[in-house]
């Protein structure tokens, strides 16, 4: 059950036991913790942060309906891996963690991770370029290369205040459909991942796209747009290997994370 009263704070029910301080943690649930954490790190990094505002969450491993996500009051740079708050798909916190969590947090991703088992990790941000984008009525147009990635795979969501209802829940995820990434309008961005690391290399590409775009707008000249069937030809070529994508970039970013804040793997 989500609070509705106009609190941001979550305020389901709590499930003792099998929290971080248990013994009986796996092995897989550590590792998705770590990789979590260096996904808030590297979002904080990058500004695409919000205060204590927007999430990443993670399915964990071998829990099914059961996702990890930031304690609500922390900044993304404080987020480590035993710190991050486990909660299921019915709004239950589960372990002893003394942290609440955003109550749109659990809308946005309960509704998300129990419509799509593909959607292992699930990033909202308010990252400002994607916003920005996201008030165009055109919204994001196949003007570069990064735009093309997502050329068949971008939904876009109408905004309807803050999501704390079921029946929005209901209309994001149909609007969502299959598509790995989504703009909603007025309001920020959401792509999946099958891994941590695709969910945040697509919102790099995605927030590249939203600024390269921005910027040749900005200079008010013509643009150049390439053809439709270019575009498509594109976008098969760009998302042809069947694996997630980040699988290369992502263990150069955690070398990058170990020497610069090694903190978030504790």
């Amino acid at each position: 059950m989500t609070d509705t009263s106009g609190s941001f704070v979550h305020a389901g029910p709590r499930i003792a036991g099998t929290g971080i301080s248990d013994a009986g943690i796996s092995d897989a649930e550590w590792r998705a913790r770590v990789d979590l954490a260096a996904a808030y790190r590297l979002v904080a990094e990058r500004g695409w942060d919000d205060l204590i505002y927007t999430h990443i969450s993670l399915a964990v491993p071998g829990e099914p309906g059961r996702f990890l996500i930031n304690p609500f009051g922390l900044t993304f740079d404080e987020v480590t891996a035993s710190n991050l708050v486990k909660i299921d798909i019915h709004g239950a916190i589960i372990g002893d963690s003394p942290h609440p969590v955003n109550a749109t947090g659990f809308v946005i991703h309960g509704a998300v991770h129990a419509a799509r088992e593909d959607a292992r990790c699930v990033m909202h941000l308010h990252n400002e370029a994607a916003v920005s984008v996201s008030m165009l009525k055109d919204g994001l147009l196949p003007l570069s290369q990064h735009a093309l990635r997502f050329y068949r795979d971008l939904a876009y969501h109408r905004y309807e205040g803050l999501a704390l209802t079921e029946s929005e829940k209901v209309r994001l995820v149909a609007n969502l459909g299959t598509r790995r990434a989504m703009l909603l309008h007025n309001h920020g961005s959401l792509v999946t991942g099958r891994t941590v690391a695709e969910a945040f290399c697509l919102m790099d590409m995605l927030d590249k796209a939203c600024r390269m775009q921005l910027a040749a707008q900005a200079a008010g000249a013509e643009l150049v747009s390439p053809s439709p069937e270019l575009c498509d030809k594109t976008y098969r070529q760009l998302t042809a290997d069947p694996e997630p994508e980040g699988e290369l970039e992502w263990p150069a970013l955690l070398r990058r994370l170990d020497r610069r804040c090694p903190d978030y793997k504790s």
